[in-house]
């Protein structure tokens, strides 16, 4: 009886252990591809860098930041996004403004899910995938995925066992062959997540390893304010942390997910 409870146990097991280990395959061959440009041909800005630490969302985020402070858009705290210049200064500015529509104004959350798909903001990633400082967004998406599958196939291997010795009623001496048998889908998926740790779950974040070396150089160390005069360290503070790098509470409730 308790062999029903095993089997789709083995197969969730292997089925995800492997599709992670096809993975890690993947992201070993982006890591010692040749040919890529180095740092120094991408131009490592305030927008590549956000997109390093925190993805497209980052690099709207600083977008908005950069543009509220200089007076081009309104942030409300209600999470409404409003024109005040509608004379973008580049590409992403000019993007952004469009995006928000002839009326001048929109919900935050909705620019932000738009222009994270918007082709100026990919063409970033886009670049630094080639150079081999960002994991390829499609890439990281899936090696979230099978990571997360593979822990599923544990957890289920777990819920399958406990079934497996509720249903069979099984005395002490005879619950040994169900533990040993199951220990084998346990096994598994463990020690595939113990060896993701090391190999795979660099690939989860959106900078590849190269590029969080690029980041640990130009983290910032304290939090700065929209009054402070050094604009560039508030920026830089923003694209590495995100709005909680913020003193103004009124912006970083602007910039905070709003339900609708």
């Amino acid at each position: 009886m308790w062999l029903l409870f095993l089997i789709p146990a083995c197969i969730a097991a292997v089925v995800s252990c492997s599709r992670l280990v096809r993975m890690t395959v993947t992201a070993d061959a982006l890591a010692g591809q040749d040919g890529l440009r180095p740092p120094e041909a991408v131009g490592i800005g305030l927008y590549e860098t956000a997109y390093l630490a925190g993805g497209p969302d980052r690099v709207i985020e600083l977008a908005l930041v950069l543009m509220a402070g200089r007076g081009r858009l309104h942030l409300a705290h209600t999470g409404w996004t409003t024109v005040v210049d509608p004379r973008g200064r580049s590409r992403l500015e000019r993007a952004i403004i469009a995006t928000v529509g002839p009326d001048g104004q929109c919900r935050t959350d909705e620019l932000r899910r738009a222009m994270a798909e918007h082709p100026t903001v990919l063409e970033i990633g886009t670049r630094l995938s080639l150079a081999g400082l960002a994991t390829p967004a499609l890439v990281q998406r899936n090696t979230v995925v099978v990571i997360r599958q593979v822990r599923h196939a544990l957890l289920l291997s777990l819920v399958l066992l406990a079934a497996a010795l509720a249903v069979g009623g099984f005395t002490d001496g005879d619950a040994l062959a169900p533990l040993a048998w199951f220990s084998l889908p346990l096994v598994l998926t463990s020690g595939t997540l113990l060896m993701a740790r090391v190999d795979v779950y660099p690939y989860t974040r959106w900078a590849s390893p190269i590029g969080q070396e690029v980041l640990r150089e130009v983290r910032p160390t304290r939090q700065y304010g929209l009054g402070d005069d050094e604009e560039r360290e508030l920026l830089t503070a923003v694209a590495m942390n995100g709005p909680a790098a913020l003193l103004d509470p009124r912006l970083r409730a602007a910039l905070r997910p709003h339900r609708t």
